[in-house]
C-alpha cells in the first residue's frame, strides 16, 4: 500500500511541478511531434565552426544558412516530424529538447551515419 500512496504522492508533485517543469519533463514525455531544426555538417571541424557561431550569439537560422551541408534551405528547418521517422539518435536527442526559438536557441548535437546535427526544436505537440 505505501509504494501506491508514495505514487500518488508522485502524481500530485508532478501536476503541480508543471508549471515550472512542463518543458522539461511533463511535455517530453507527452510529444509525438516537433517542428525541428538542424545544422547537418560531414566534418567535426565544420561543426565546431558553426557551434563557435552560435555560441557568439548568431541566429541559429542563420548559422544553419552558412554552414548546414543539408538539404533544407530555409535555416535547416526539417517542419513537424513524428516520432518514428527520424533517425534514431537524432529523435532521441530531439524529443527531449524544449522549444526555444531560432535567435535564442536552446541546442543540443548529436552524431549520426549522416554527419553532425545541431539540432533545435521551435514546438511540440
Amino acid at each position: 500500500m505505501a509504494p501506491k500512496k508514495d505514487a500518488g504522492k508522485g502524481k500530485a508533485a508532478d501536476k503541480g511541478g508543471k508549471k515550472g517543469d512542463d518543458s522539461s519533463s511533463g511535455k517530453v514525455k507527452g510529444a509525438q511531434s516537433i517542428n525541428v531544426r538542424h545544422i547537418l555538417c560531414e566534418k567535426h571541424s565544420k561543426k565546431e565552426e558553426a557551434v563557435a557561431k552560435l555560441n557568439e550569439g548568431v541566429k541559429f537560422d542563420e548559422v544553419a544558412r552558412n554552414f548546414s551541408e543539408d538539404k533544407a534551405r530555409q535555416g535547416g528547418a526539417l517542419g513537424w516530424k513524428t516520432r518514428g521517422s527520424l533517425l534514431p539518435e537524432f529523435e532521441k536527442v530531439a524529443f527531449e529538447l524544449e522549444p526555444s526559438t531560432t535567435g535564442n536557441p536552446k541546442w543540443t548535437e548529436v552524431k549520426t551515419s549522416e554527419g553532425y546535427h545541431l539540432v533545435m526544436v521551435e514546438g511540440r505537440k
